[in-house]
């Protein structure tokens, strides 16, 4: 009796109705649908972990929206995990709802997962090679020996998901699709498959013809290329063979299993129970738990770094919801998307974008308009050749951004209880698209949402990633960008061994985690971030560990990385009412120590050292002003100090001249130091007895690094005059060691800055000359203050300042002037 035969008969007694599938296929899942509805099995197995039987039941509440995943953890160790992902067109999730709804038992008969999370897997590591035990369904996805059951991340070949064709047992793992694609004549293995399984009716006299094809076609597959890499599927395999039996003896002849359509020849295939029994014996085994969690359409793609076999998870959906006319409907809802995007699509556009699809399909043969024909459409009919909207249609539609949802009453630890219930307060809602969140610091709710999003960035749950506000920069604005992964659920799992809240959770990580830091830089910005989220009980023992550390460490670099986090931390603090004031005095003792060791840290410094110390003294320079700003009156007197400091460091020899450079111009911009003798140190610095690179070092230390260098150099022409009459000095061939140097300072400035540069240099010393002749002929430029422009702008600024009502008729009238 061939497959076909023994798949398309059902009668009691008879062996059980095997239902090969590809995960994630809709015309697998309706064909599964109708196969069910013919037979009217008993029982029904699903491909998937036994330990999730008790959540089939929870596939029936009306809370719970595919895609969604079961996810399993090792208790003992939550970063090592699985998952098996279902959308509403998987044939599993087909088959588990058609029996919830006639009351029929279903049952998981793969592997267990106590045994997958922990079969031949040992640390994980993550690109960047650190151990990383989170991955483990990602990397079982790409492995030869993956043991994941109904997951495509762990079972590519069951479905046919792409991979290499024509290969051996001992070579990669066969992918059948690609296989019986390349048979048919196809390049693609997912052309093939829309072409005989999703635009093909079911078949209208026998529901079970499509499953005996399928199967003939994979035994004819296994004959030749045996277990095609996966080893450890004959492991799987004889443990359902032995689920299969067992539902057999209870159940009788109506038994009915849903799987992978590379399984089918095996489990039809007649084998002893001792010899399965001695496959699956002597397993390694761990604790695991499992639960329901969300998943995402983008998820289901490969595009997503997970295998699931699928491209195009959002067509697949649209293809199951939508059996009559899907070009149709399609074409609709791609007119829907770019109209919302203000493109002008009308009617007619639709009509001419379906004809067009089916006028493709036929000359190349299809039977019914694919993805590919309705994208050729599209772009030509709707986007007017255009990719750039042909992009969008893709991510939203094609891929799809939905997101599901699980019930409450599905098993979590506490801490992901604890979440739910906050983001519920918060009305902070996962969402599986990308969106900024502007957040107000002085208003509570938003407050709240700050504290939750630091909280779970120190717990590794990296729901949200702070970003550039572009409305404000000041310390009460945060802007965020959010995005809820289905791995996060994993992160939060994970989590749960820290505590069962997120805010004691929180406090003890960052209590761990400073414990265990290695450097002084690390342990500040623990502190700030401990501020950011507010954590008071973590952050007196971060304290004490910031102390300890800071009194210890002699090297200069590390406190002045050190001391610009606290000084941020201290502005956080005011906006958030925190007490900071062990913080504050924990930064002023950096400062003075950096005040002590910086000069002899200078010295004797190579190139790159030099260029690092640079970007140091200029941190601590910002910090030290913040500082006096949030520190008491004696706080504030470290400024005076810190210009000690800088004028020594100005003047000493052994100080590198880029760093030189740095500190005049520092004072200078402070009113500590007087344009004149700015202009006389870089006189000497310019001097033809300083060698060219050092001098060209001195410019990029003094005008460089983006601070406003160029807009000095415009203002005060007698600086500029110093640095041309430099440059035409320098040697020929010191020219080319230097020019390097003085691009990578000039290029920083703003193209309005450099222009200005240029026509100021390309009228040469006549037009300068000396500081009263400075800006002759160019407007806006003079020898001194032209009071009359000063006075008109003057209510304006007033009235933007708030400092008073005078002249508001007049401000007025210039604001309307200027809008």
């Amino acid at each position: 009796m061939t497959g076909v035969e023994r798949a398309g008969s059902r009668r009691p007694g008879d062996e059980p109705l095997l239902l090969g599938v590809r995960h994630h296929g809709p015309g697998s899942a309706r064909a599964v649908r109708a196969a069910l509805d013919a037979a009217r099995p008993q029982v029904v197995l699903v491909e998937g972990p036994p330990e999730a039987d008790t959540l089939i039941p929870l596939a029936a509440d009306e809370d719970m929206r595919p895609p969604v995943a079961l996810l399993a953890h090792a208790v003992d160790d939550p970063g090592r995990s699985a998952f098996w992902p279902l959308a509403e067109f998987s044939p599993e999730w087909v088959a588990i709802r058609w029996a919830l709804e006639h009351e029929v038992p279903a049952r998981f008969i793969d592997l267990p997962a106590t045994h997958t999370l922990v079969w031949g897997r040992e640390t994980v590591t993550n690109p960047e090679g650190e151990a990383e035990a989170t991955d483990v369904a990602e990397a079982e996805a790409n492995d030869a020996d993956a043991g994941g059951a109904a997951v495509p991340e762990a079972d590519e070949a069951d479905a046919g998901d792409a991979a290499e064709p024509e290969m051996t047992e001992t070579d990669v793992r066969v992918d059948p699709l690609a296989v019986l694609a390349e048979a048919a004549g196809y390049d693609d293995p997912e052309r093939w498959w829309e072409d005989v399984v999703e635009h093909r009716g079911l078949g209208e006299r026998d529901a079970f013809a499509p499953f005996g094809v399928l199967e003939e076609a994979m035994g004819a597959l296994r004959e030749t290329y045996g277990s095609g890499g996966h080893e450890r599927d004959l492991v799987r395999e004889a443990y359902m063979r032995l689920q299969v039996r067992a539902a057999q003896r209870e159940f009788g002849g109506g038994v009915a299993v849903v799987c992978g359509a590379w399984h089918v020849p095996a489990l039809r295939q007649k084998a002893t129970v001792a010899a399965d029994r001695a496959l699956v014996k002597g397993l390694p085994k761990v604790k695991a738990d499992m639960t329901w969690v969300p998943w995402t359409y983008r998820r289901l793609a490969r595009a997503s770094g997970y295998g699931a076999g699928i491209d195009s998870p959002g067509w697949y959906g649209h293809l199951f919801a939508a059996p009559d006319r899907p070009v149709e409907r399609w074409m609709t809802k791609v007119a829907g998307l770019l109209r919302a995007e203000d493109r002008i699509v009308s009617s007619a556009h639709v009509i001419e974008a379906v004809r067009l699809a089916e006028t493709l399909a036929a000359m190349r043969g299809r039977p019914l308009a694919g993805l590919g024909e309705t994208t050729d459409a599209v772009r030509a009919v709707m986007c007017e050749g255009s990719d750039v909207p042909l992009a969008l249609v893709h991510d939203r539609l094609v891929v799809g951004d939905v997101l599901g949802e699980v019930p409450e009453a599905a098993p979590a630890v506490p801490l992901q209880r604890d979440l739910a219930r906050l983001q519920r307060r918060l009305r902070l809602k996962p969402e599986a698209l990308e969106r900024e969140l502007e957040l107000d610091l002085r208003k509570e709710t938003d407050a709240g949402r700050s504290r939750l999003l630091h909280r779970l960035r120190l717990l590794g749950v990296a729901w949200g990633e702070p970003t550039v506000s572009r409305g404000s920069t000041g310390t009460f604005r945060e802007t965020w960008r959010l995005r809820w992964e289905p791995e996060l659920s994993v992160r939060v799992a994970e989590a749960g061994v820290w505590g069962t809240t997120v805010l004691a959770a929180a406090s003890a990580k960052a209590e761990a985690d400073a414990t265990a830091a290695q450097g002084l830089a690390e342990v500040t910005g623990l502190a700030e971030r401990c501020l950011l989220a507010e954590l008071p009980d973590a952050l007196p023992a971060v304290m004490r560990i910031l102390a300890d550390r800071a009194a210890l460490d002699t090297d200069v670099g590390h406190l002045a990385q050190a001391l610009p986090a606290l000084v941020r931390s201290l502005r956080y603090g005011d906006v958030r009412g925190t007490d900071t004031g062990a913080l504050t005095e924990v930064a002023a003792g950096l400062a003075e120590r950096i005040f002590v060791g910086l000069p002899p840290a200078c010295a004797a410094l190579d190139a790159d050292a030099a260029q690092e110390m640079r970007g140091h003294v200029d941190a601590v320079h910002t910090a030290v002003g913040l500082l006096g700003e949030a520190g008491t009156p004696e706080h504030g007197g470290l400024r005076g100090r810190w210009h000690a400091v800088l004028r020594v460091l100005s003047a000493r020899d052994t100080v590198p001249d880029v760093v030189q450079g740095r500190t005049v111009r520092l004072l200078l911009d402070d009113g500590e130091l007087a344009q004149e003798e700015a202009a006389r140190l870089m006189g000497l610095a310019l001097s033809p007895g300083t060698a060219p690179a050092d001098a060209a070092a001195w410019i990029e230390g003094f005008v460089g690094g983006g601070g406003g260098g160029g807009m000095l150099l415009v203002h005060d022409e007698r600086l500029l005059g110093l640095v041309d009459g430099w440059l035409t000095r320098v040697p020929a061939e010191a020219f080319t060691d230097v020019l390097p140097l003085l691009r990578r300072t000039f290029s920083a400035y703003e193209p309005g800055v450099r222009r200005t540069l240029g026509e100021l240099v390309r009228r040469g010393p006549g037009q300068r000359g000396s500081t009263q002749a400075a800006g002759a002929g160019i407007p806006g430029f003079g020898p001194g203050l032209d009071a009359e422009r000063a006075t008109a702008v003057e209510p304006l600024v007033r009235l933007l300042l708030g400092l008073d009502g005078s002249g508001a008729d007049e401000s007025a009238g210039l604001v309307e002037v200027a809008g």
